[in-house]
């Protein structure tokens, strides 16, 4: 079982991102999409704040992001990576056979990478990243390079507060019609 002490492991600048653009998504009425909480038994709490400053992860958790966009099943994971090599290690397998098991129920998974050196957010479509997962698996690189990715899936933001989820998820369901 893995613990945290500290509340700095508790969100990111990644996850503050997704959270706003879910919430405007939602208002907007395109889609709802939750953030999936991880069960955690807390073992000390600070009793002046009322804070968890203790705790175990219960069980593995699936992805970070669970719902539907206007009609169509959606889960994916958030990942940050400082470097441009980014370990594999950082995906579970427990993670793969979700995905691959929502897929399989006509599901869209996906991953959401942020390269924090770069500033750079990614879209990995569910066969790209099975295409890493899978080299690895017969014995290949543990990790993949940011120059091994699709140059169409970085997420072109502006200076927009919002992630374009939306714009990639359709090129990925158009990628998929196409093959």
């Amino acid at each position: 079982m893995a613990a945290w002490t500290s509340r700095g492991l508790r969100g990111s600048t990644l996850e503050d991102l997704i959270n706003h653009t879910i919430e405007r998504l939602k208002e907007d009425g395109l889609a709802l999409v939750q953030k999936v909480p991880t069960p955690i038994t807390p073992i000390r709490i600070d009793k002046a704040t009322r804070h968890i400053t203790l705790a175990y992860f219960d069980q593995k958790s699936t992805v970070d992001y669970l719902g539907v966009v206007q009609g169509i099943p959606v889960c994916f994971d958030a990942k940050e990576c400082a470097e441009d090599t980014f370990p594999l290690a950082n995906i579970h397998a427990h993670q793969v056979d979700f995905m691959t098991e929502f897929e399989r129920q006509q599901g869209v998974s996906f991953l959401i990478l942020f390269f924090t050196s770069r500033q750079e957010f990614y879209y990995m479509s569910y066969s790209e990243m099975m295409h890493f997962w899978n080299r690895m698996e017969n014995g290949g690189r543990k990790s993949f390079l940011i120059s091994e990715l699709d140059p169409a899936y970085f997420m072109e933001t502006g200076n927009n507060s919002f992630l374009p989820i939306l714009d990639y998820l359709q090129k990925d369901l158009n990628d998929r019609e196409s093959q």
